[in-house]
């Protein structure tokens, strides 16, 4: 291809300078309040000011029409009745209770500011605009102090000034690197944090769309192809702030079940029965927790989906139900790709049901993917997705809960890599070209397939995986970054992938541990064996021709390795499943930057090569070849080592040593996370909880402690475990009070145990108000659980 060579810098391929065809917004001529916003006519086209609530403001600009405002895949939060304030001058003033907007007229522009006057998204001499061509483009000023996160799945580092990115998803099996771009998903959405505030954008438009943070020193824009400029603005202040008022707008995961946070084993492919039940019986015969194996493509028949190969897989429902007796679960990959083969009942089902793709003229789109020529449901259309949700049943009457959904972007093996842009969707009944819906169609994929799963589970939880998304694929599915490879630049560039996906709302992702493509060693898949057991999803998967990547691929000394850190993955659960319904309320993700947590502390800025889970762990693992030492920044605080109860201070870089089987991990003085027992997998509930408290001189610390049964939507009707913890410290005493605020989900333990670390010298110790005898620095006491 062209591309791949030297024409691909052609002079006559780049931009030219100085495009005359943009045309701005210009003057307004004249506005009016209606029942949902105001509304601007101005010499260039309309736009519209909408206030979904005091925080959260959109602006949608149309250069032909009266813009649309009821026609996004992406939004589900409800427009808020929001009390508004104007002051009419020579200027418009809007006032919500967070907000103001500074409206000038000639030419039209829009400051954004909070209540204090601070600017957040500002234009000056550029603003909105369009082309003629379509594309519809907005400028805002670029502060000296801007940082800027989120962006979905991007590669390179943390801080994405001076980035410019494209949102067009997309099939990348060559090697990912910071330059890649796009990659599978699609998530038009930044953070921006200017001295310790702040403040969100979410540009709502499925057309190929460009982010440019690059170009200009003064300036960022986000275009799009077609469509409406139709952007979001989040007021903050703080990034969590920003992230509730994004998830806000486009949903949030549901809780997800315990099984899918476990340890799961994959490779393209397991290719029969018999050797999907040695890698089980490893395992369980090895003691190594295990709670998913996923099937690759070749368990299908011609790479049919809905269908097993009966040679390769003679009896699937057998396999299957022995696996979950034996606490494993399956995971099938399913394509969109249904392969044109009169014969095949699927695709009759969809010729029939008019269920797929097609030009405008009523032909069909057919391209070559796993099977061969295939047809495409429009995911698009609300009978299509009803239909390839019922069609899991396949699987579901299996014993299957949880689906892999892969090549959904969708990828083609052509030169474009993807459907052809002119075929046309049916988008329940506005039909629009692939070219304006190429971004969302795994999102609608992810959505069918979700939908289909949980009414056919019947009460229980589904799982998701999904190589595609849009904005919002959160509500539906976990997130893996797709075909990485077995680099130590790759393991260094997963952690600020999962954080800026996690800042983009998807709180559930994760990498493929020890890399897909090329081979991995022994020290590398052990290294990542160690970051992927603090990722939200955790799966090790390798491709096919490559080296083997089970843990004991490497010897005995690597297996007991990673033995360990898979066992300390289900020890710490709870408080992973803690964040997981946090992130359920709120948006916040699990796995965080540390600027998160201190926005105020310039430090964290651009800090990318280690994360913290929650609010009071931080994970700094070793990721580079022959390394056993590592600089480690703690925030303010006191930081205690997990592992060898070292103590360290805040605000400082501290040189840490870790040998091969270590990983350094610092819990934060004054606070608390939880424990479970010892298991093989998910499947075994917790028979002991325990707290473990560490202990400070100062300071108070709320904890919240959640539970349920892990497998059914029962939480939803109120039936879970909440306990509340409030410690105070003082150099005289610690004072810890456990109070169940709900307790209508009853585990098999009956108590907790409470282990309280790190006493210093003359503390004394009162749980519920008793006092509590300490030996040395610890103490340790069972408290029960009460009744609600």
């Amino acid at each position: 291809m062209l591309n791949d060579t030297s024409f691909a810098i052609h002079p006559q391929n780049s931009e030219k300078i100085g495009n005359t065809s943009y045309q701005d917004i210009g003057e307004l001529l004249e506005f009016k309040k209606t029942e949902r916003g105001y509304r601007f006519q101005c010499t260039g086209g309309y736009v519209y000011i909408l206030f979904y609530r005091p925080d959260i403001v959109r602006i949608v600009m149309n250069p032909n029409q009266i813009p649309e405002l009821d026609d996004s895949r992406a939004v589900v939060g409800k427009q808020q009745l929001t009390e508004v304030s104007e002051v009419r001058e020579n200027d418009l003033t809007l006032n919500s209770e967070k907000l103001q907007l500074r409206i000038s007229r000639k030419p039209f522009r829009i400051q954004i500011l909070d209540q204090q006057g601070t600017p957040l998204l500002m234009e000056t001499s550029r603003g909105m605009g369009f082309k003629k061509t379509g594309e519809v483009i907005g400028y805002k000023v670029m502060h000296e102090d801007d940082h800027y996160y989120g962006f979905g799945e991007k590669t390179g580092f943390l801080d994405k000034r001076g980035e410019k990115y494209e949102m067009w998803n997309t099939d990348v099996y060559a090697p990912h690197n910071p330059e890649t771009d796009p990659l599978y998903q699609s998530i038009p959405y930044f953070m921006t944090l200017r001295n310790g505030r702040a403040h969100g954008l979410f540009f709502d438009n499925t057309y190929k769309t460009v982010f440019d943070l690059k170009s200009e020193p003064d300036y960022f824009s986000f275009m799009a192809e077609g469509g409406q400029l139709d952007y979001y603005m989040f007021a903050g202040p703080s990034p969590k702030d920003v992230v509730e008022q994004y998830t806000y707008l486009t949903g949030r995961m549901p809780v997800p079940p315990k099984w899918a946070l476990g340890y799961h084993q994959s490779r393209y492919s397991y290719e029969t029965e018999q050797e999907v039940r040695e890698v089980a019986g490893a395992f369980l015969e090895k003691k190594i927790p295990l709670d998913v194996i996923y099937f690759d493509i070749h368990y299908m028949n011609g790479y049919r989906v809905f269908t097993f190969d009966h040679e390769r897989f003679p009896d699937p429902e057998r396999l299957i139900a022995d696996l979950k007796k034996a606490g494993i679960r399956v995971v099938p990959i399913v394509d969109p790709g249904v392969k044109k083969d009169p014969e095949y009942p699927i695709y009759q089902e969809g010729i029939q049901g008019d269920h797929f793709c097609k030009y405008l003229e009523g032909n069909l789109y057919t391209g070559d993917v796993w099977p061969g020529e295939s047809a495409f449901p429009d995911f698009t259309d609300e009978k299509v997705r009803k239909w390839w949700g019922e069609k899991h049943a396949f699987y579901r009457e299996l014993g299957v809960e949880g689906i892999w959904n892969d090549m959904n972007e969708p990828a083609v093996f052509n030169e474009t890599k993807t459907m052809d842009t002119s075929v046309m969707h049916r988008n329940d009944g506005k039909p629009a070209t692939h070219r304006a819906l190429h971004n969302i169609y795994g999102f609608m994929m992810g959505k069918a397939t979700y939908e289909g799963m949980k009414e056919g589970l019947q009460g229980k939880r589904p799982f998701l995986l999904t190589r595609a998304g849009f904005a919002g694929i959160q509500r539906y599915a976990a997130v893996w970054t797709g075909d990485n490879r077995s680099f130590w630049e790759h393991l260094q560039m997963s952690l600020p992938m999962v954080m800026n996906l996690g800042l983009s709302g998807v709180a559930f992702a994760g990498t493929d541990v020890g890399g897909f493509a090329h081979d991995s060693n022994g020290e590398l898949l052990t290294r990542w064996m160690q970051a992927g057991a603090f990722t939200p999803y955790f799966r090790n998967h390798s491709a096919i021709g490559t080296r083997r990547q089970e843990p004991w691929a490497f010897g005995e000394e690597y297996e007991a390795i990673m033995k360990k850190y898979i066992e300390l993955r289900y020890q710490w659960l709870p408080q992973l499943y803690n964040l997981f319904r946090q992130a359920h309320q709120t948006g916040v993700p699990v796995m965080r930057p540390l600027l998160m947590e201190y926005p105020d502390d310039p430090k964290t800025y651009r800090l990318h090569d280690q994360f913290m889970i929650g609010d009071n762990v931080i994970v700094a693992p070793i990721m580079s070849p022959g390394v056993t030492d590592r600089a480690v920044y703690l925030p303010e605080g006191e930081w205690a080592d997990y592992f060898s109860g070292d103590m360290y201070e805040g605000n400082k870089v501290h040189l840490i040593h870790a040998e091969l089987d270590q990983l350094p991990v610092f819990i934060k003085r004054g606070t608390i996370i939880a424990h479970g027992s010892m298991k093989q997998s998910t499947m075994e509930k917790d028979k002991q909880m325990t707290f473990h408290v560490y202990a400070h001189h100062q300071g108070n610390y709320q904890y919240t402690f959640y539970d349920d049964d892990g497998e059914t939507f029962d939480y939803e009707k109120g039936k879970f475990l909440e306990i509340h913890v409030s410690m105070n410290c003082t150099k005289e005493k610690v004072e810890l009070e456990l109070k169940t605020v709900q307790n209508e989900y009853h585990p098999l333990y009956k108590t907790i145990q409470v282990v309280i670390h790190h006493l210093d010298e003359g503390q004394k110790i009162e749980v519920n108000g008793k006092s509590i005898a300490r030996q040395q620095n610890q103490a340790v006491i069972s408290v029960p659980v009460e009744r609600s």
